[in-house]
């Protein structure tokens, strides 16, 4: 029988080591075509009621760090909305199909967060689908490797960007209509921030604009009862990886360089983002909390 996230154990052999045959997806990617499967807690995570009542928005809640976050939610107590692109609509329906037992109120919104209309209408959305919303976790991202400077194209700079950290912006704006003090909003940066890889260089600067993003907003909001922080993960297996998010010689030895030995898998972040969106991170504001595997954020 699998452990639950309370059961204590070795975290270097939680889970396995992965054997990660050569595989490419189109962009985005899907869970369901990812080889080997990739843990988002569907089977382990367990609720204790620390969101009850909450109202939470997932961008790129349909897979990944994104589907265990919204897993993680629902068993918590809140009612979920996941933002995804049209193309993801099967992962989306499995993440909804995976918390349906819940009886929390669910919203699946299908659209490109990179168009600014859409990304507006997000949060207004979600308050006329729950009647209120106090948690952002903006989470999409856009990885497209490339070890040329010279080779990346002004329209993947401008993709990635518009993705990674526009999209946070015009959420964020339209969503102050209607945050109340007390809510939370948790943006996903990356150790890439920090340790940026030389074939992830557009993708790294906008990690890096993320963090920033993050801890300057906190500074605006606190006045306003509002708390913003964010997670940064390490090398975690999600369908970012075989969608030409890495080369094909890193992607088969994906996390086996970090200090685990091993990749981390999405329920291992989720735990994080429960944290944040909670009461018992009242003290806590523009942070970052590093979940690398052992890799080092400052």
């Amino acid at each position: 029988m699998q452990k639950n996230q309370h059961t204590m154990q070795d975290p270097t052999t939680q889970y396995p080591k992965l054997d990660i045959p050569e595989q490419r997806q189109d962009e985005p990617g899907l869970d369901s075509q990812m080889q080997p499967k990739a843990d988002h807690g569907e089977k382990s995570y367990v609720g204790s009621g620390r969101l009850a009542g909450r109202k939470a928005l997932i961008t790129g809640g349909d897979s990944g760090i994104g589907r265990a976050v919204a897993i993680a939610f629902a068993r918590e107590g809140a009612d979920v909305a996941i933002a995804y692109l049209p193309s993801e609509q099967n992962d989306a329906e499995e993440t909804l199909r995976l918390i349906a037992d819940t009886k929390v109120e669910t919203l699946a919104l299908p659209g490109d967060i990179s168009e600014e209309s859409f990304a507006k209408a997000l949060p207004i959305n979600v308050m006329k689908a729950f009647g209120g919303i106090d948690i952002i976790v903006n989470n999409a991202g856009k990885q497209i490797y490339c070890d040329d400077i010279t080779q990346l194209s002004t329209e993947q700079l401008d993709a990635t960007f518009r993705t990674n950290i526009y999209a946070m912006f015009w959420i964020v704006q339209s969503a102050m209509k209607f945050l109340p003090a007390g809510a939370s909003i948790i943006n996903t940066t990356s150790i890439q921030s920090y340790q940026p890889s030389a074939e992830l260089l557009d993708y790294a600067s906008t990690k890096g604009a993320i963090t920033s993003f993050t801890k300057g907003l906190s500074k605006q909001l606190i006045e306003k009862g509002i708390r913003v922080n964010a997670v940064a993960p390490g090398p975690i297996w999600t369908p970012l990886q075989p969608s030409y998010g890495q080369p094909m010689e890193k992607l088969t030895h994906f996390g086996e360089q970090s200090p685990y030995g091993r990749a981390g898998q999405p329920a291992e972040c989720a735990p994080a983002y429960v944290f944040l969106a909670s009461q018992e991170s009242s003290y806590t504001t523009g942070e970052v909390i590093g979940v690398t595997g052992g890799n080092h954020t400052p």
